[in-house]
């Protein structure tokens, strides 16, 4: 059978190296971004049959466009990647309700609707199929000076848990990676506001980070995105619900 994935937040980090490593496991992609001229790019950069779409993951018509579109191109999609995210860092006591909005409709609304497109597809195309959801080691602890996006991730993994129960006999599999600290853009984005935050410097930040980590460095998007092929793949094909730790032990639970 064709395997076909759909990923969203393509462009960098996490996403583009779970795009690489499907398509290294012969997958077809489905790309998508809210930039497409830098997921074309990005694109550009893998060897495998794939498709771009600009998809804002706070609006569901627009990831429908885009499975449409990939399917018409290479067949019914049958996995997905709903990775796309953001964050931003103040003090709980300084969060404005515009914080807090833009963290929830992407990081918990995008999935929320990537996942019901995904599996509405598979429903009417009879696919057995398989979605990852990126949630976060802030959906296992809550993270100081991320109040808000913790408490997003952590909707995040009880919408894949509620998720997964539901369609298990449709054959339907739905897990959760939970990263830690990986060098993505948006870890660049932390560490200088972080540093200010606590009267550091960014490099005493990061050095913070890998003290925290057992296995003594900084995670990258590949440790991640082997996880999510590996969720994907038959090789997890009795695993369902679960928040897998890619943490390098920072979380154990």
């Amino acid at each position: 059978m064709t395997r076909t994935v759909f990923i969203t937040g393509a462009a960098n980090g996490i996403g583009l190296a779970s795009a690489r490593a499907f398509a290294g496991a012969g997958y077809n992609l489905v790309l998508s971004d809210i930039d497409l001229d830098r997921c074309k790019a990005a694109a550009e950069t893998i060897d495998a049959p794939k498709t771009c779409h600009q998809v804002d993951v706070r609006d569901k018509a627009s990831i429908e466009a885009a499975f449409a579109a990939g399917a018409e191109v290479f067949g019914p999609i049958t996995h997905c990647h709903a990775n796309a995210g953001v964050s931003n860092m103040k003090p709980a006591l300084a969060l404005t309700e515009a914080d807090w909005d833009f963290n929830f409709d992407v990081n918990a609304k995008g999935v929320f609707f990537t996942n019901q497109v995904a599996v509405a597809h598979f429903l009417a195309h009879g696919t057995k199929g398989a979605i990852v959801n990126t949630a976060s080691l802030a959906s296992k602890v809550g993270a100081p000076l991320l109040a808000h996006y913790s408490a997003s991730k952590f909707a995040v993994l009880g919408w894949t848990q509620a998720l997964a129960r539901e369609h298990a006999r449709d054959g339907i599999r739905v897990n959760a990676v939970c990263p830690g600290f990986v060098r993505t853009p948006m870890q660049e984005r932390e560490v200088a506001w972080e540093a200010e935050l606590r009267g550091m410097t960014p490099e005493e930040v990061l050095a913070d980070y890998v003290s925290q980590t057992p296995l003594g460095r900084i995670e990258t998007p590949e440790d991640v995105a082997d996880v999510v092929v590996f969720l994907a793949s038959d090789g997890a094909r009795f695993m369902t619900g679960q928040g897998v730790n890619v943490t390098g032990g920072v979380y154990m639970t």
